[in-house]
């Protein structure tokens, strides 16, 4: 299968999902992480197009541990809006790209306008591809893929409709998250959050619940026209 995980800046998806996506490699699936924005404002003292080269180093060291391929769509922080055509595009050539089976990205009710934006792009976007012409670039999407929404950041009115048991990969979950080394600095300063502990404790939270010791938790869409009967292949 081809499973494509977006997130909206470059350690989104470490945060949330990083050890479910290690384990589909694992099982021999193709996974593609991709990060909207190049991050640029992720730092208050690095130049905007240092701190854009460091993440985008960043972010390939932490695909490389998962030997997963990267993609960045090259927006900026702040400037994701799920109403602008020529987002809608860039993330149509995504998706027609990857051809995935299944896509994971943000919850609708998440904590800031980025990944907000992000989630309603990827929802409308998975099914525009599949439309005559939807991309100049690539062959349509052959299906609407399945679609599942990774935690929220703390859990905060996220309530899992399926746990995947990561205490195998929670060491690789964790390797990955620290190739963010900015962005320890980052969520220090501007959120006072040590986040490689907030993500611990988020997963073994979710362990709790699943009946295993490290858990990552997800909410699949449930509408007409998805896969619905898909289930992680792992």
């Amino acid at each position: 299968m081809n499973i494509l995980a977006i997130g909206a800046h470059p350690d989104d998806i470490e945060i949330s999902c990083a050890g479910t996506l290690a384990k589909l490699v694992q099982a021999g699936h193709n996974v593609v992480i991709c990060h909207v924005s190049d991050g640029d404002k992720g730092h208050y003292e690095v130049p905007a197009e240092e701190l854009i080269r460091i993440r985008k180093q960043e972010a390939q060291q932490s695909g490389a541990i998962i030997g997963c391929k990267v993609i960045s769509l090259g927006m900026r922080d702040g400037k994701i809006l799920a109403d602008n055509e020529e987002n809608r595009t860039r993330f149509i050539d995504l998706i027609c790209l990857v051809q995935p089976d299944m896509v994971i990205t943000h919850a609708p009710n998440d904590y800031m306008p980025d990944h907000v934006a992000v989630n309603r792009l990827v929802f409308d976007t998975t099914f525009l591809a599949t439309l005559p012409e939807a991309s100049k670039h690539h062959p349509i999407a052959s299906k609407v893929p399945s679609l599942f929404y990774m935690d929220n950041l703390s859990g905060i009115d996220f309530q899992p409709t399926m746990y995947v048991d990561i205490t195998d990969t929670f060491p690789t979950k964790a390797e990955m998250l620290k190739q963010h080394e900015s962005q320890l600095v980052w969520l220090k300063e501007h959120d006072n959050v040590d986040v490689l502990d907030l993500m611990e404790t988020l997963s073994k939270f979710r362990g709790v619940q699943a009946g295993c010791k490290y858990a990552e938790g997800f909410i699949q869409h449930m509408a007409w026209t998805r896969p619905n009967a898909v289930r992680f292949p792992v």
